[in-house]
């Protein structure tokens, strides 16, 4: 990097925490914190819901797959999130708006209370924020491998200065500062990735060409869809898990859709989002296709290569800007999933541990929702330091085992919640389907890994305990059903079709700690 790239990168910066500041002045309340209000465009929360799924890991972890397996990394990543958020974009993307619209909840885990009981809302609200912090923390650590390849300065200073910086803008400004400096990330990956893209197909015709470059021994088998550890039961167990994931089982992207004004909108936004990542990863993967063509990774796992690459390829003034490109991709992503677990401990379990924090008022409450942001994104970036630790090993056996795995027993029980054919589930299926998915990650990871010759397969590794969670959680609502009037009622209020145009919804002052049933809480803002 030269002084052009450095003044890109601090522009960049710059501007991150000006849209801060301007979105401070929109908040000012809890729902405009978490929900934006509900006033959020719908092509605007699309926007958002699809760069708050990036980070700086597809440059790194899965920059290595491209490198090693070729075509496979899109197979059996963007494309089963495209078809995920596709599915969901009638199957939950409205039911979630509707819980804001209809039940006056500002955080995607509030309604767990009425669905279930507290002690479920509470294991799944713990449990999400624990990994939450993990993944995160594998994103800060993702980019800050960037940044040391590009600047030299080390894994802790580069977590601490994207930290830092990400805590600025998206403490004062709630999601609405996320969905602006999405959208302005999102131009800038635009530009950054056509640039690479074309810098690339400038250096292939030594090589065949555009169309003839799959012909080169360097690329053997880079053009089959699965292979390696990636094949088709790593496929489908995939497409289970981001059919959930990232249609809010790890909830930032549920806020995404509670800040549409409309379920119709929300659909909207789904649908825009799963375009998005059908055609756009394409450009950004094709050059790590490629790229054993060009660079030679010098680490085992050709994580490097992508940054390897991007200096080679591009001059300064463009690199910078594809610098740019990494951080907001983690910026995005982060930032996103700060504000979604801010809302899940502020409205979710500080009312339960403490009474004072079921009588804040709106300014207490605020304060609350943006100390809980700064003191997540610190505990992440702590988690940061230690990725390359033995026990978390490199960023993409984070990425992929650890929350891949984990994240089905979380969001089982919240998003087959939201519908009819599962009304039957209640507490004891949700609790219990949690608890066994939960333990069979940790015996396939670990005691029984470690007794298998070569190991467990990485497919069963992540595919078991969302399968175990579904079984159970679908076989004990059939067995012990727990359906009563009021889940029933709250059940019908989030299905029923006949939305319209809502409009903005306030966010109800927190609800006692105890069991409580639909229609307890009435509407209206905090005070």
């Amino acid at each position: 990097m030269n002084s052009l790239d450095w003044a890109v990168l601090i522009g960049y910066f710059g501007v991150m925490i000006a849209i801060g500041v301007w979105s401070h002045k929109r908040v000012d309340n809890v729902s405009d914190f978490f929900t934006a209000g509900g006033k959020m465009p719908w092509w605007l929360s699309g926007i958002s819901h699809h760069m708050s799924g990036y980070s700086a890991v597809m440059f790194t972890g899965y920059a290595g797959i491209a490198y090693t397996y070729g075509v496979t990394s899109f197979v059996t990543w963007s494309f089963p999130i495209a078809l995920g958020i596709a599915i969901g974009s009638k199957l939950f993307a409205p039911r979630i708006n509707r819980l804001r619209s209809r039940l006056h909840v500002a955080s995607p885990l509030e309604y767990l209370k009425n669905r279930y009981n507290l002690k479920t809302q509470q294991a799944l609200a713990w449990s999400g924020m624990l990994l939450k912090i993990v993944d995160v923390g594998a994103k800060w650590a993702a980019i800050a491998t960037l940044l040391s390849v590009f600047t030299g300065v080390s894994l802790n200073q580069g977590i601490l200065i994207t930290g830092a910086i990400t805590a600025v803008y998206c403490t004062i400004g709630g999601l609405w500062a996320d969905a602006l400096t999405e959208l302005g990330q999102f131009i800038i990956q635009l530009i950054a990735g056509i640039a690479m893209f074309v810098a690339v197909v400038g250096k292939l015709g030594p090589h065949g060409g555009f169309f003839g470059v799959w012909d080169e021994p360097a690329l053997q088998g880079h053009g089959k869809p699965l292979v390696g550890p990636y094949g088709t039961v790593f496929l489908l167990a995939f497409l289970f898990i981001k059919l959930f994931e990232y249609n809010g089982g790890m909830l930032n992207q549920a806020q995404r859709y509670m800040a549409t004004g409309s379920a119709r909108e929300a659909t909207r936004s789904a649908r825009l989002s799963a375009v998005l990542w059908l055609v756009w990863p394409v450009v950004l993967f094709f050059p790590m296709w490629v790229s054993p063509l060009l660079v030679h990774a010098q680490k085992p796992d050709g994580s490097d290569s992508y940054g390897l690459m991007t200096e080679r390829l591009l001059p300064h003034g463009l690199l910078g800007l594809v610098i740019v490109g990494f951080f907001s991709h983690t910026m995005a992503m982060c930032s996103s999933d700060a504000n979604a677990i801010a809302a899940v401990f502020t409205r979710d379990v500080a009312p339960a541990l403490s009474e004072k924090a079921r009588q804040w008022n709106e300014h207490k409450g605020l304060i609350a929702a943006r100390l809980t942001t700064v003191v997540f994104l610190g505990l992440s970036m702590a988690v940061a330091t230690q990725v390359n630790s033995p026990t978390f090993k490199d960023i993409i056996t984070v990425v992929i085992k650890w929350v891949a795995g984990l994240m089905g027993p979380i969001a089982i029980p919240m998003m087959l919640g939201l519908l009819r054919a599962f009304r039957k589930s209640g507490p004891t299926a949700a609790l219990t389907s949690w608890a066994a998915g939960l333990l069979a990650f940790w015996l396939v990871n670990y005691p029984i890994n470690w007794s298998v010759e070569g190991g467990v397969p990485l497919e069963y590794q992540v595919s078991i305990p969302l399968a175990v969670s579904l079984v159970l959680y679908v076989l004990i609502g059939y067995v012990k059903p727990e359906d009563t009037p009021e889940r029933d009622a709250l059940i019908e209020r989030i299905n029923t079709d006949d939305d319209g145009s809502a409009g903005a919804a306030a966010v109800p002052a927190q609800a006692e700690p105890q069991d409580g049933t639909v229609g307890t809480q009435p509407p209206g803002r905090l005070s």
